[in-house]
Order: structure tokens, then C-alpha cells, then sequence
């Protein structure tokens, strides 16, 4: 399976003739969609369709961000104001309502995303919220507390699976203990291994998302110099071992003021560290067109998870 280590992003509601080209020549193994790229219905899934006529696959891997509340690109197609916390608020006090409720609000939404053509949404969020936790998660998460998270986030995997479109796990290993906003500068995290253990890595455990997104944080008691994204020790010991992700692994947006770095060197630096692909999130075609001609194609364990996706579409 020929395709580049990168999920690219474009600027507008249509692809320009460039854009087709790049997806065309350069082969990217997905894309990202934002509200700057979401107008109206027919326009989004005509969209859809140009992009997989122009990457010749039909199942070319499209994603979204689609959580609701704070996070909808679909704002101007439906009003999804609901969020990953009402759920949990929810199943604190009732939990057999609350999987009845957040099951039939995930095959509504999932309805929506299959009619367009959208093949992967980047939810759950596994992050537990503390008091220090950044505005940036808040509602985004279930719940400050940990069963919680991890039972709900397991629903949500199980339930988007029974309805084709795969899911994205995230921020793994843990953003809910960071008191800063990664889009906008490096956080930094002092827990110890137990309590990052007992908290934050749980809810990612026993979850078989076929994918998960990594955190730009610096767990300074796991690596002192890398933050998650850029660091071979936190993806294989944790990541893969402790917390037996075996899925695809993404970066956050490598465009974040967390990476310190120009754009292919965060890219090439997040898959030295153990990163399947990377996420660019910007939609420049100049940085777009550079990234995907600088950065190498799929691995073969990224192929051959990439192909078991692509089953499981069928």
C-alpha cells in the first residue's frame, strides 16, 4: 500500500486544481476536514466525492472533528451542542439511562457522518479532568473520574464500529493533567509514573479504536527532554506496552505551538519516535505540498493496519 505518512488538510469548501494534484500524485493516506471546509450538505458531500475521485480510492480515510458542544465543524449542516460531559454527568447518576441515551445520540450523529462520507471521527476524548485542567478540555471530557471515562470511552469505540466509521482516541496517554493549552505552548506535567498510571493512562486501556492521537505534553518524570509526540520512550513503553495501544498511531497537529520545531521536523521527529502518521492541520498547500514530498510512505505494520480498516469498512 503506497500512501505518505501524513493526513493533509485544504483551505476551502472546494479543492483546487493543486489540491487535486497533490492527493492525485502524492498519494497522502487521509484527510482532514474543518468548518472552513463545510457549507452546506450537497457542498460537503460533493466535496467528499471530488476528494476520493481525485485520491482513487473509495475508501480513502476521511476524518473530522465532529465531539460536539465546543468542537463541531458540522455547525452549519446540524446544531450539536452536546458534549462529552453531559454523557458523563449522566452516567454518574444513572448509568443504564446514560448508555441508552449516549448509544442512540451515536448512531444519529454516525447517520450523518456515513451520509457525507466521513469514514473516521476523532472521538472519544479519554482525557480526566483534575481541577488544574485546562479550559481547552473541559467539557470535552466525560468526567473527573476515571471509570467513568474509561466505560463511556469504551462505548463510544464499540458503538461507532457497529455503525462502519472508526474512531480516534485521544489525547493518549493523557491531557486532563495538563494546566496549559498545547495549541498555544509546550505543557508541562510533573505527576509521578503511579498517579499518571492510576488516572490518566486507564481510560486508554482495554480500548480498540483503531486509532489513537498523541498529546503534545512533556511528562517530565517519563521523558525530561520530549514531549509524547517526539518521545520513543513514552510511545513504545507506555503507549505500546503499559497501555497496549496496537493501533494506528497519529500525532496531534504538528502545527501546535507545543512543537517547537519547523513542520517537517516535528513530522519526521514524531515518526522517528513511533508515530504511524502525522497531522497537519493548517490547510497551507505550500506547507501541505512540501510535508507530503519530504516525509517517507506508510510502514509496513501501518499498511497492514491500514488495509484491517479498511475491511472493516466493507
Amino acid at each position: 500500500m503506497r500512501k505518505k505518512a501524513i493526513i493533509i488538510s485544504i483551505k476551502g469548501f472546494d479543492l483546487s486544481i493543486k489540491e487535486k494534484s497533490l492527493i492525485k500524485k502524492e498519494k497522502p493516506w487521509g484527510l482532514i476536514l474543518f468548518k472552513r471546509n463545510i457549507k452546506s450538505l450537497p457542498q460537503i458531500i460533493e466535496l467528499i466525492k471530488n476528494i476520493r475521485k481525485s485520491s482513487g480510492d473509495p475508501k480513502f480515510p476521511i476524518m473530522i472533528d465532529e465531539e460536539g458542544g465546543s468542537v463541531t465543524r458540522l455547525s452549519r449542516i446540524i446544531d450539536h451542542k452536546l458534549n462529552q460531559k453531559l454523557f458523563g454527568n449522566i452516567y454518574r447518576y444513572n448509568p443504564e439511562i446514560s448508555e441508552i441515551i449516549y448509544k442512540h445520540y451515536i448512531n444519529n450523529l454516525t447517520n450523518i457522518l456515513n451520509k457525507v462520507g466521513i469514514n473516521i471521527n476523532t472521538v472519544p476524548v479519554l482525557d480526566v479532568t483534575r481541577n488544574i485542567t485546562n479550559k481547552i478540555i473541559g467539557n470535552r471530557s466525560f468526567s473527573n473520574d476515571t471509570k467513568i471515562v474509561k466505560k463511556l470511552g469504551q462505548i463510544c469505540v464499540k458503538q461507532y464500529h457497529l455503525n462502519k466509521i472508526g474512531t480516534v482516541i485521544k489525547h493518549i496517554p493523557g491531557h486532563g493533567c495538563a494546566s496549559s493549552d498545547s495549541h498555544l505552548k509546550m505543557p508541562k506535567v510533573d505527576l509521578k509514573f503511579k498517579e499518571l498510571n492510576r488516572v490518566d493512562f486507564n481510560p486508554f486501556k482495554q480500548n480498540y479504536s483503531h486509532f489513537a492521537m498523541t498529546a503534545h505534553i512533556l511528562y517530565s518524570n517519563l521523558d525530561n527532554i520530549n514531549v509524547a509526540t517526539f518521545s520513543k520512550k513514552i510511545i513504545s513503553q507506555i503507549i505500546r506496552k503499559r497501555i497496549g495501544f496496537k493501533g494506528i498511531l497519529i500525532s496531534d497537529d504538528i502545527s501546535m505551538k507545543a512543537l517547537k520545531y519547523d513542520l517537517i521536523t516535528n513530522a519526521k521527529r514524531s515518526l522517528t519516535a513511533g508515530c504511524n502518521l502525522v497531522l497537519y492541520c493548517a490547510g497551507n498547500f505550500k506547507d501541505c505540498n512540501k510535508l507530503i514530498k519530504k516525509l517517507p510512505f506508510i510502514d509496513k505494520f501501518t499498511a497492514k493496519k491500514t488495509s484491517e480498516f479498511y475491511k472493516f469498512l466493507s
